[in-house]
């Protein structure tokens, strides 16, 4: 007789529970969310445990490669599928969770979430920390424009470089705003000096990994699209096939399909990594309005811009700029634009982003 674990987590407790092959409940139980608590709790079970399931989630880089590491058969299983198998329950509780989850794991109706490397985790905490600064600063900015309409100051397009001047201008007669302006502005500055340090690392990291600088050679493809798309894939032999890798960030369409008489494709689906299509997309961008070169892909999304829109043909270069950087990846390839690209520009374009990286690591 084999049996199958779920496991519940939560970060001090794990609601634990053993079945067997026929769907038997043996054994439910909590314990502290612990590899070491939870090998002892389903110890008798170990000679004929054959899957050890838990939902995928902020514990998991952690969890599951200490799991493994004790000899668990462990598996982290897809929130999405999870929660659809789950979804029919009329009581939702830890206990019944984990019931579920073994139940899951029992019938083999799941599929697999990928436990990235912890290089790979520590890369992107960077980008989500750099993300973050970024957004609070900005979130600071627009604080301060919406403060100021309440006295009829509309500081209107001002550049980046002279919002505090214009700021302390606009409130200099008033002392109690002026005070409360100037905490603004020094938190603000303190929020932009530590973003800044963070994405001086980012381009520090990417121009001394080798695969980043091959994505770099796309046109509109930056240091936080390389270095994001990088730490996303992870290990590329993971996908069968490059296109792959354009549904696992979201930039396929959705599809609706029952019967002969219904078939909706509908927008793309947003799967994955928000942070890793967003950057996708604006690479795509930049490379359909700000790149002036000859570039294949450049004239196949102007094509489709004519026929379409240009937020439909930026998502489709972003979708060709997924595969074509795994298919890089995989194979070890420098990318090409194609016979309407010009070597000799080229070479400038690579020459012009090289001299933007630190001299010492480009």
């Amino acid at each position: 007789m084999e049996f199958f674990c779920g496991l519940d987590v939560s970060i001090d407790e794990t609601a634990v529970c053993v079945v067997d092959e026929q769907g038997t409940v043996h054994l439910e139980t909590t314990v502290a969310t612990d590899p070491a608590a939870l090998r002892d709790a389903v110890k008798p079970f170990l000679p004929r445990l054959r899957r050890m399931g838990h939902e995928a989630g902020s514990l998991s880089p952690w969890l599951h490669p200490e799991m493994l590491a004790l000899g668990l058969p462990a598996v982290c299983l897809e929130t999405k599928h999870v929660r659809a198998a789950m979804s029919a329950q009329r009581n939702k509780t830890d206990k019944a969770d984990a019931l579920g989850i073994a139940h899951i794991v029992r019938t083999g109706w799941f599929r697999t979430a990928h436990i990235k490397s912890e290089a790979s985790y520590r890369l992107r905490l960077i980008l989500t920390q750099r993300s973050t600064l970024k957004r609070k600063f900005m979130d600071l900015e627009n604080t301060i424009r919406h403060s100021l309409k309440a006295f009829g100051i509309r500081l209107g397009t001002v550049s980046r470089a002279r919002f505090d001047t214009a700021v302390r201008e606009a409130v200099a007669q008033d002392a109690l705003t002026r005070d409360l302006m100037e905490a603004m502005l020094r938190a603000k500055a303190v929020l932009w000096e530590e973003y800044t340090r963070l994405h001086k690392l980012v381009v520090r990291i990417v121009a001394g990994d080798e695969v980043c600088r091959r994505f770099m050679a796309i046109p509109g493809v930056g240091p936080v699209t390389a270095l994001g798309v990088m730490t996303a894939i992870d290990d590329p032999s993971r996908f069968r096939r490059s296109r792959d890798v354009a549904a696992y960030f979201g930039l396929t369409s959705r599809r609706w399909q029952s019967g002969t008489s219904i078939d909706v494709q509908g927008r793309i689906s947003k799967a994955g990594d928000p942070e890793v299509r967003r950057s996708l997309y604006e690479a795509a961008s930049v490379l359909l309005t700000r790149f002036k070169g000859r570039d294949k892909l450049r004239t196949w999304g102007l094509e489709l811009a004519k026929r379409s829109c240009h937020r439909k043909a930026a998502v489709a270069v972003a979708r060709k700029m997924a595969v074509i950087m795994h298919a890089m990846w995989l194979d070890g390839t420098v990318y090409d634009g194609g016979p309407a690209v010009d070597p000799e520009e080229r070479a400038r374009h690579i020459a012009c982003k090289n001299r933007k990286l630190p001299r010492a690591l480009a």
